[in-house]
């Protein structure tokens, strides 16, 4: 359209829409740029078989990277670098560990932070904690974090939380899970788990709101109110409102990387495997 022809309101209209013409073109390359791995509890049953293959075998799939979770701490160093060497040679991650509570501990955090240093990963995540009767019970848990966190800081681990459906449920009128996030460093990673906060009837993308920065992990396992499917729908096939997710992820959430888990399906565990990240990428583009 030749400027002349142009109305003075007209440019600026358009002038007005161009940067976020070009901010939706730096959000779209950021989010091609987050890497989506495996929660390898995911495929427990081969991972105990067969641990190289197995890991081989998700990288073959396409994942990016892998969370091992808590029998990790038993492995001799040289299985943590062997591990590290395979990891390297396919070309994956291991961002983040999954582990017991008493990995924070005095008696077992240094071999923790040992072995996570020799795979390269950055945070150290609380798998599960038991719930507690009263808030001052979750907010201990909040200061063991805290004090795992400091504990950590000089090695370049950072420490991290997983819910479950008992941080949503109200204690003495308030959720656990905003007692932990009001109460912990804000480094401290809130690893959010779509499923068990679908379950609980919390709203993912309001808690990714309203705690900015915070959530640079997400476990995407879906969930079904079929009480014959459940936790077993794969991704996509449940409750979740993944786009609305993404979205909120990807725009103040500050996730860093996604990592699909499923406890279980009608397929074999690598098939579901192989499904959800196909479901996946299908979904996030």
């Amino acid at each position: 359209m030749p400027y002349s022809t142009l109305s003075r309101r007209a440019f600026l209209a358009m002038s007005a829409a161009l940067p976020w013409a070009f901010r939706g073109l730096a959000t779209a390359a950021s989010s091609a740029s987050i890497p989506v791995g495996l929660e390898l509890y995911s495929v427990r049953d081969d991972l105990q078989k067969d641990p190289e293959g197995t890991v081989r075998a998700v990288a073959q799939m396409g994942y990016q990277a892998v969370e091992f979770y808590a029998p990790y701490f038993d492995w001799s160093d040289a299985q943590a670098k062997s591990t590290r060497k395979l990891l390297d040679d396919l070309g994956i991650r291991c961002y983040s560990t999954h582990n017991n509570e008493d990995f924070f501990g005095p008696a077992k955090i240094d071999r923790a932070q040992d072995l996570n240093q020799i795979l390269g990963t950055k945070y150290m995540v609380l798998a599960w904690s038991n719930p507690k009767i009263d808030l001052d019970g979750w907010k201990a848990l909040a200061e063991r974090l805290n004090a795992a966190s400091d504990k950590l800081q000089s090695s370049g681990l950072k420490v991290g939380y997983h819910n479950h459906d008992a941080e949503w449920k109200p204690t003495a009128g308030k959720r656990p899970m905003d007692i932990l996030a009001a109460n912990t460093h804000s480094s401290v990673l809130l690893q959010l788990d779509v499923g068990t906060c679908l379950e609980a009837g919390a709203d993912p993308v309001a808690w990714i709101q309203a705690n900015p920065g915070r959530i640079r992990s997400i476990h995407c396992k879906d969930w079904s109110p079929d009480p014959g499917v459940g936790y077993k729908a794969l991704f996509g096939e449940g409750k979740a409102d993944w786009k609305g997710i993404f979205r909120a992820a990807e725009n103040g959430g500050g996730v860093e990387f996604y990592l699909v888990e499923q406890e279980g399906s009608r397929y074999s565990e690598q098939e579901t495997a192989r499904r959800c990240l196909a479901a996946f990428r299908s979904t996030h583009g």
